[in-house]
């Protein structure tokens, strides 16, 4: 009778190992839900599908449209090079009496004149020698440095005041070309760099105090 009720209970322990497994088998083998809005796959397919793009790496999209990849610098001397935006030098209309620009001095207008520039510090450089002589000066309109012999040396800006040091002769033309000689480098020093102070050194001593001398 021992024998016969180990049997049992080793068969029913069996049975039931058995009954659990079919059990796992049918729920590996049923088909998983579909996410909502999803149509099933196609008859005869196997195996997962693929991921749907959204999942994918943005970059990957992003370099075949052009988006994810960085812009290719123009080569020098294709003629794509961005031009750098142009300088704006002061000159003086005599005797216009601001219907032109700004009055001042012995009743002349300040007037701006663009001309070609360069970037960063080059384009305080330009300004500057545009009024020294370093550049073409625009028609009907005077410059009070023209006969000066004056030369760039060095220039910087520090977010409010632009400095500019100059070395050489200053020759003015009479009484009338000292506020003229002080407005030309003033406002084209300060539109240059966007400055709102300008402070200007010839030889090293400050405009103000060299133009006393003249």
């Amino acid at each position: 009778m021992a024998g016969k009720r180990r049997w049992d209970s080793c068969g029913r322990a069996a049975m039931a190992a058995a009954g659990c497994l079919a059990l796992l088998l049918t729920a590996c083998s049923a088909p998983l839900p579909r996410p909502e809005g999803q149509s099933p796959a196609p008859a005869g397919s196997t195996g997962p599908s693929a991921a749907p793009l959204a999942f994918l790496p943005a970059t990957i999209a992003g370099t075949e449209s052009g988006r994810g990849a960085p812009a290719a610098s123009p080569a020098p001397g294709s003629g794509t090079e961005a031009t750098a935006p142009p300088v704006r030098a002061y000159f003086v209309l005599m005797d216009d009496g601001g219907r032109h620009g700004v009055r001042f001095g012995c009743n002349d207008s300040l007037v701006g004149a663009a001309l070609a520039g360069g970037a960063g510090d080059d384009r305080l450089k330009a300004a500057v020698n545009a009024i020294l002589g370093g550049g073409q000066q625009p028609e009907n309109l005077y410059n009070a440095l023209g006969s000066s012999r004056l030369r760039f040396l060095s220039g910087s800006f520090d977010g409010t005041t632009v400095t500019v040091y100059l070395a050489g002769t200053l020759n003015p033309g009479g009484t009338c070309d000292l506020p003229r000689i002080e407005a030309q480098l003033t406002q084209t020093a300060l539109e240059a760099v966007g400055a709102v102070k300008a402070a200007i050194y010839i030889n090293g001593e400050t405009l103000a105090d060299y133009l006393k001398l003249k």
